[in-house]
């Protein structure tokens, strides 16, 4: 039991760091993403994960989807396909 309690305190360390360095980063990009598509919009500009630049045209809360309008056309994806991340660069070049 000498040898546990010896180790004890890294192990308390290594549960911090583990804490502070991955699930918290981690519940503060699921709560920003959350609030991103909460506020989601008709007449937003996104870019979805696959790069694809467009405006919400139409939302559908009923199954968590939306109609995006692109150069090509219309298209009706999953929100969960609109990046966080790329959408926030666009909107930041845009001011």
């Amino acid at each position: 039991m000498e040898g546990f309690s010896g180790q004890m305190p890294f192990l308390l360390l290594m549960l911090v760091v583990f804490f502070f360095f991955i699930i918290l980063p981690q519940q503060r990009r699921q709560k920003k993403e959350k609030n991103f598509m909460k506020n989601l919009a008709k007449g937003d500009r996104v870019i979805t994960k696959s790069g694809i630049h467009a405006k919400v045209v139409e939302l559908n809360d009923k199954d968590n989807t939306c109609v995006i309008e692109t150069l090509a056309g219309k298209l009706k994806i999953e929100r969960s396909a609109l990046s966080l991340e790329m959408s926030q660069k666009l909107l930041s070049t845009k001011k």
